[in-house]
């Protein structure tokens, strides 16, 4: 075994299969990071309700709901296609 650990080529082997597994360990670990994230995300509808709920209580003046609304209009209309629905 001392032999092996002492040949140059087996070592470069040795290390480069340990640097192997911790890439491939570090991108299976970021790409579960951001599948997370990306999950998280609310919909249109979700953020046209809270911004509702939050204009009703005085949040949001007129205009910023009206520019809120505005905004979310086509990305509620891409959801509700996505998922088949019509509105």
């Amino acid at each position: 075994m001392a032999e092996l650990w002492a040949d140059p080529v087996a070592q470069v082997v040795i290390w480069g299969a340990a640097f192997a597994m911790l890439l491939v360990a570090g991108i299976y670990a970021l790409g579960k990071i951001r599948g997370g994230a990306s999950q998280k995300e609310p919909t249109a509808s979700e953020l046209l309700s809270n911004f509702r709920e939050l204009h009703s209580r005085g949040g949001l003046s007129d205009a910023e709901f009206r520019t809120i609304k505005t905004n979310l209009a086509a990305r509620l209309q891409e959801e509700l296609k996505d998922n088949g629905e019509t509105g």
